[in-house]
């Protein structure tokens, strides 16, 4: 059973249609990306699939749960982190950990913290207040509160914006770890080569529509101009849409 199954959702702002028939699929325990430019539909797909919004229309499953008519089991199985890190400045990294783990009722919240700022390299800082913290060690934190509990899929939005390229290979090598434990993790990027480093499956939103969905190596060898050398270069995003874009009007 897929982990996530998306057929034919739609959302539309007044006139402004968002989403126009999304369709797509996420295994369990894949690192899923939806590639797409600002405005492409890719954080209205996240808060439909977390329930945090409704769709006009189409099916979506989280877990195995139906996103509309099961909205608390949805919850039960899942953790989102958004494109700020949800952080209280004022409690210590430790606290932030604690207080999460109590609001989920925790056996052990002071062990459960202990490990996670272990595993996310935080236990130097784990006593220093959270406004101290480097904007890649901020989301380290982010991301480790959303594992409190175990939730066997999480969704990150856009997880490296804002990073230095240091702190984005560290978010990397973050993303990729929870996946080899079994996390089935749904994230967002409008950077190629950050689709291209980590997911399994690469689905491609323009303009509310997947314009190609398939395993990175596959799309790359579709992709004119996309190179491998001493230095990567890559098409600009404007040059995938338009290249996968032809495609699908060419079906």
């Amino acid at each position: 059973m897929e982990a996530i199954k998306v057929t034919g959702l739609t959302k539309s702002y007044k006139k402004n249609e968002v989403l126009k028939g999304v369709s797509f699929s996420v295994e369990r325990g894949q690192i899923f990306a939806l590639l797409g430019s600002n405005g492409a539909g890719k954080t209205t797909a996240i808060n439909i699939l977390t329930t945090l919004i409704p769709a006009d229309g189409g099916v979506a499953t989280v877990n195995g749960f139906d996103v509309a008519k099961q909205p608390d089991k949805v919850r039960q199985s899942i953790s989102l982190t958004g494109q700020f890190a949800a952080v209280d400045d004022i409690l210590t990294g430790r606290e932030n950990l604690q207080l999460i783990a109590d609001l989920r009722h925790v056996s052990n919240p002071a062990q459960t913290a202990a490990d996670l700022l272990a595993k996310f390299d935080l236990t130097k800082a784990a006593d220093r207040r959270a406004q101290t913290y480097s904007g890649g060690m901020r989301r380290r934190l982010d991301i480790a509160m959303s594992l409190i509990g175990n939730p066997p899929v999480i969704f990150l939005d856009e997880p490296t914006t804002g990073l230095d390229p240091e702190a984005r290979k560290s978010m990397w090598q973050t993303i990729k770890t929870l996946a080899s434990g079994g996390t089935t993790v749904f994230l967002t990027t409008q950077y190629l080569d950050e689709a291209d480093e980590l997911a399994d499956r690469v689905a491609i939103l323009h303009d509310g529509v997947i314009v190609a969905n398939d395993r990175p190596q596959n799309l790359k060898k579709q992709l004119p101009g996309w190179k491998v050398k001493m230095v990567e270069q890559q098409p600009s995003l404007d040059d995938v849409f338009a290249h996968f874009t032809k495609r699908t009007e060419d079906k």
